[in-house]
């Protein structure tokens, strides 16, 4: 795609990368086919190639209007079109930038809408304010509105599992992201990776210091502040990256994992940063890249001969951030787990971080349409739980008829039956 960038832009670092990232557009149209919002709304602006050229119209100088902000919000950031694009165009990192620029050139948002987002911003990404809000809203959950209560899912009792493996010492030391909303939502998740990793002989250290990835800043257009969280976490794992011959950072919820492989690029001009973000991106691993490595040393210890049966949902920061497929289908079914996928599997749930609050219609007709699948290929395969590997898609798809959970608790759930003493 030819731009023209307009005089302000042509030597502005943002301008100069929209153009280099529009460069591989050819309009082919592909992308529409796979976009979820397209597809509910059939508007050429709610898909891909519209929002492309709405960032191409403010790069070559048209200033943005409040229609192209509610058409750039709209997107999930689901990158499902990056997976279908034949000239490799980086759909996500476009966006931000055309968010931004859409945020600086139109009037300030209403009063309640900017009330919401800052309250995102500023409570969600902080773990020390949210857990504890969590711990009270599960006290008082009875008295809540359904559609709060909806929001706070009940602790899983796996959370307080225990086996190990005797005569067994630490081969491998890795970091371990917390996060900011799993550790109040659903803690049992961090729980069951240490003890699997431990199981494993992998030492893990997570860092306390260590925050908010910096996704949820980042997405709504405080990029500095996120930026700031991600150089806060650098910083805070760098000591052990030093000096602890740190072999991973592991990730367990995808949407943070995609975050973090992106220091390396959103921190690329930064002098004292570049290059241990670079490092710190290439270090980072979803859980399943690296227990997929573990797998003989898996089958070893606890089997292969497990019988359960589950359907398997894969979130879109796995499946198209991170390009990465199959692995959890893989090493689950080695162990003898039945794993089916659903009907679109590769279509969004509705979640995508804040998508679910700032995009409520829309994020339910989504949730609808993947629940309806999820639970029809339960149906169809006697399937008995959902999993996924993200906390936002677990949250997303609760519902009262099938169990929604990560799949590290199934695979803590097989090595506690082997082990527990």
């Amino acid at each position: 795609m030819q731009t023209e960038l307009s005089p302000e832009l042509i030597n502005h670092p943002e301008g100069i990368e929209v153009k280099r990232l529009l460069s591989n557009c050819v309009h082919c149209g592909f992308c529409t086919a796979t976009c979820p919002t397209y597809q509910l709304l059939g508007d050429e602006l709610d898909g891909p190639r519209g929002r492309i050229y709405l960032i191409k119209q403010m790069a070559e100088g048209k200033k943005a209007t409040t229609k192209t902000r509610e058409h750039l919000d709209r997107c999930l950031t689901c990158r499902n079109c990056e997976s279908t694009c034949p000239s490799g165009v980086q759909y996500g990192h476009l966006l931000d930038i055309g968010r931004k620029w859409a945020e600086e050139q139109t009037d300030a948002r209403p009063v309640k809408e900017r009330a919401v987002r800052w309250l995102l911003k500023e409570f969600v990404s902080r773990a020390e304010l949210f857990t504890p809000a969590m711990t009270v809203g599960r006290l008082v959950k009875p008295l809540l509105p359904k559609v709060l209560k909806k929001k706070i899912p009940d602790l899983n009792p796996s959370s307080s599992k225990n086996y190990s493996v005797k005569d067994i010492s630490p081969t491998q030391t890795m970091l371990m992201l917390n996060g900011c909303v799993q550790p109040g939502m659903f803690p049992q998740i961090n729980a069951a990776t240490q003890r699997v990793f431990r199981a494993l002989g992998v030492q893990i250290i997570a860092p306390t210091q260590v925050g908010c990835c910096g996704a949820l800043k980042f997405h709504l257009n405080d990029q500095e502040s996120a930026k700031a969280q991600m150089k806060n976490n650098i910083d805070s794992w760098w000591p052990h990256i030093e000096h602890d011959k740190v072999t991973a950072i592991i990730m367990n919820a995808s949407g943070c994992g995609v975050a973090v492989k992106d220091y390396g690029y959103i921190l690329r001009d930064d002098p004292k940063y570049a290059e241990k973000a670079k490092l710190v991106s290439l270090l980072t691993k979803d859980v399943s890249e690296l227990l997929l490595d573990f797998q003989s040393l898996i089958i070893e210890r606890i089997g292969s001969t497990h019988d359960r049966n589950l359907v398997y949902h894969p979130p879109c920061t796995l499946q198209h951030g991170q390009k990465i497929s199959g692995k959890v289908e893989n090493l689950l079914t080695s162990l003898g787990v039945k794993v089916q996928l659903c009907a679109d599997s590769h279509i969004c749930c509705g979640s995508a971080g804040t998508y679910s609050i700032l995009q409520a219609s829309l994020s339910d007709q989504l949730r609808e349409q993947k629940l309806n699948h999820l639970l029809n290929a339960c149906e169809s395969s006697g399937a008995s739980e959902i999993v996924s590997g993200n906390v936002g898609c677990i949250s997303q798809l609760q519902q009262d008829q099938v169990p929604v959970k990560h799949w590290i608790e199934v695979l803590d759930d097989l090595f506690y039956t082997s082990l527990k003493h």
